[in-house]
């Protein structure tokens, strides 16, 4: 089997090393041969540093890289143009600071060219360098990684200074591109991050980028779609399937969309991760590699200030991905850039998305920390309520889910529930059925200041109704009147009409009442 790509991001190193490479390369022509400007945000360890390499190859004119793949009898390799690719991940910013550090890179490669800026200042030395490259050898392909990383590495509040100071710095080191030689002297330019901060505070001068971020022509230029998987990673599945023999092939696949799939910036085409697609093929086990490779502390802190717990099935306009910036940090953007939700519907008629958890390696990753964030506990703690929840749906022990619940409460330090509003018992209750829906068939919503949940097991199905202060009969009643077991009457299970009520003031389950319904 060729060897997992594993961390590569140089796509030379990758095919000199007969590395398995999955062939993106006929998205990547389309992308050059559309706009000569573009940007394109996607979550950390999706492959827009190994696509940032790929072109470098192609505009280098490198064609035994790319024997054997679509673009090899597509390009015209004797056109060679230079390449300057700026990776904000190799610069030493931190230590040297971020216009310093800028200054050295486009010395070293006016140097490699056998240049000599004679300009100053960052923004000077940018212009000078594309403009002499295009005068001395060809139009310039101008590539930029991470972008971002110098902004999003100083988003706490005690950072926030540099992390502004340096978005100065980034807006006055683009600004170098905004006139007529510098542009004329670009062929192609892409500019990538995971982020995707204003156009008002970064990309004033840039205003001629093409975001392509939502863009559905380039949905899966980076990630594995399903045809992908199943064509390039056949003796991994059968790896794999040895490995857990008590699924038979179609289930193993199954069980792979179910864990790694979903991702999806335009509502309709869908990918996998590929970097827990990769750990997964050499692990033979399952497991929350993407997650577990970046913790999202600033994010779960972001996420508790706002009063933002429930995060999946959110409706929000396009306006939202437009607005981000140090100053206006929305957690909702902030999730779906960062990879925590995704799009699962686009409506573009009136330009709204519906965003979600991507697949189940997010949710229940993420549910670990937001339950724990709730709680006050550490995210490894928070599944145990949630066993004990399954317990007591599938024994149809009724008073033993009634002591979980309650004991969620209990659990708690009192001083965080002083001040709690209805919003919190709300989030509290929602976020452990929701994560009891990666176990049980679980549904959970809220819609006017309600809470519903339906859990199912082999044998029942449970309509649950949660209210606040009230009795717990008004509850009940209100699965009844509007009828909420029609829709499970096929299910030939028992239906059982439960409902809650709780009391703020003591912090715990008030009543509760069940019947069949």
């Amino acid at each position: 089997m060729q060897q997992l790509p594993i961390g590569e991001q140089n796509f030379a190193n990758l095919r000199q090393l007969n590395m398995l490479y999955v062939d993106k390369t006929e998205s990547i022509h389309q992308l050059l041969q559309g706009s000569r400007y573009n940007f394109l945000s996607r979550p950390r360890r999706f492959g827009k540093s190994l696509t940032l390499s790929t072109i470098r190859n192609i505009f280098q004119g490198e064609k035994e890289l790319f024997t054997g793949l679509w673009i090899e009898d597509q390009w015209d390799w004797s056109v060679q143009h230079p390449v300057v690719h700026l990776s904000f991940n190799q610069l030493d910013y931190q230590k040297l600071g971020l216009e310093q550090a800028l200054i050295q890179f486009l010395d070293e490669r006016a140097a490699e060219s056998g240049l000599t800026l004679k300009r100053q200042t960052v923004k000077e030395k940018l212009r000078e360098l594309i403009i002499e490259l295009a005068r001395q050898q060809a139009t310039v392909v101008f590539l930029i990684d991470e972008y971002d990383k110098p902004l999003i590495d100083y988003l706490n509040q005690n950072e926030l200074p540099l992390a502004k100071e340096n978005r100065a710095i980034l807006k006055n080191f683009y600004s170098g591109l905004k006139d007529d030689a510098a542009q004329a002297a670009l062929r192609f330019f892409l500019i990538t991050g995971v982020s995707k901060f204003s156009q008002v505070s970064l990309f004033s001068d840039l205003n001629y980028l093409s975001d392509l971020s939502l863009d559905a022509r380039f949905g899966t230029l980076v990630g594995y779609t399903q045809t992908e998987l199943l064509d390039n990673f056949t003796d991994y599945l059968t790896a794999l399937n040895r490995a857990l023999p008590n699924l038979n092939q179609e289930q193993l696949i199954e069980r792979i969309r179910e864990w790694y799939n979903g991702y999806s910036w335009d509502g309709v085409s869908s990918v996998y991760n590929p970097f827990s697609i990769l750990l997964l093929f050499q692990k033979l086990q399952f497991g929350d590699f993407w997650f577990k490779s970046g913790t999202p502390t600033f994010l779960i802190n972001l996420l508790k200030e706002q009063e933002l717990y429930v995060v999946d099935d959110m409706r929000v306009s396009g306006i939202l991905f437009d607005s981000y910036d140090l100053e206006n940090m929305d957690a909702r953007a902030l999730m779906f850039q960062t990879g925590y939700l995704t799009v699962k519907q686009y409506d573009p008629y009136r330009n709204r998305y519906t965003l979600g958890y991507p697949n189940r390696e997010v949710e229940e990753a993420m549910s670990n920390y937001l339950i724990g964030s709730l709680l006050n506990r550490m995210p490894v703690d928070a599944l145990r309520p949630v066993e004990l929840l399954e317990d007591g749906f599938l024994e149809n022990d009724l008073p033993k889910v009634i002591t979980v619940i309650n004991s969620l409460l209990k659990d708690l330090p009192s001083h965080l529930l002083d001040d709690k509003t209805e919003h919190f018992y709300h989030a509290l209750i929602h976020l452990h059925f929701r994560y009891l829906g990666l176990y049980l068939e679980s549904e959970v919503h809220t819609s006017d200041g309600r809470m519903d949940a339906v859990v199912q097991t082999p044998t029942h199905v449970y309509i649950i109704e949660f209210k606040l202060n009230v009795d717990a009969k008004v509850a009940l009643a209100q699965i009844v009147e509007k009828q909420y077991a029609e829709k499970y009457r096929l299910s030939q299970k028992q239906i059982i009409g439960l409902g809650i009520s709780f009391d703020t003031t003591k912090k715990a389950v008030k009543d509760w009442v069940s019947k069949e319904v």
